[in-house]
């Protein structure tokens, strides 16, 4: 297996939280290399408190050994900390046929610390006429929203 193979097989892995969307396209997995034969993942939490992590890490880990894959690390990397930069436009499409609106800006945008545009997509029926009902959604990395137009309620991945 050459590192590419690898990537597709890590491709498999799916978030626990978000089940359409792989580790790979969150952006979780930061790297995969063979070091010594061996594969070497190297994973960052969306969040310093995430409690998936340990869920994503045993994933990994049961698709590696399924593979046949005796012996492997995988480490976890706080830096740089993980942004919605690192979301493949995959993922971002992963996510709104889900029905969770993707971050609509970048890092680099001016308003991007504040979380959230003043504006988000509705996932559900594309309107853009829709207001935050929470700054916390189903897990702290999504923000509650509702669809003025469809009455639509749904979760927006905060840009961090």
């Amino acid at each position: 297996m050459n590192e590419e193979e690898l990537w597709n097989l890590l491709d498999e892995v799916m978030d626990p939280e978000i089940p359409v969307l792989s580790l790979v396209d969150l952006g979780v997995i930061r790297e995969a290399k063979f070091v010594n034969g061996n594969p070497q993942i190297t994973i960052t939490p969306t969040y310093s408190g995430c409690p998936a992590m340990k869920i994503m890490e045993e994933d990994i880990e049961a698709v590696l050994q399924g593979s046949g894959f005796d012996e492997y690390e995988v480490k976890t990397v706080l830096s740089p900390a993980w942004t919605t930069d690192w979301i493949t436009e995959k993922g971002r499409k992963a996510l709104h046929d889900y029905g969770i609106a993707p971050p609509e800006q970048t890092t680099s945008d001016k308003n991007a610390l504040l979380g959230h545009p003043k504006e988000v997509t509705c996932p559900h029926c594309r309107s853009r006429q829709t207001k935050m009902l929470s700054q916390f959604g189903s897990t702290p990395c999504k923000a509650l929203y509702q669809c003025n137009d469809c009455k639509e309620p749904f979760d927006y991945f905060k840009c961090i």
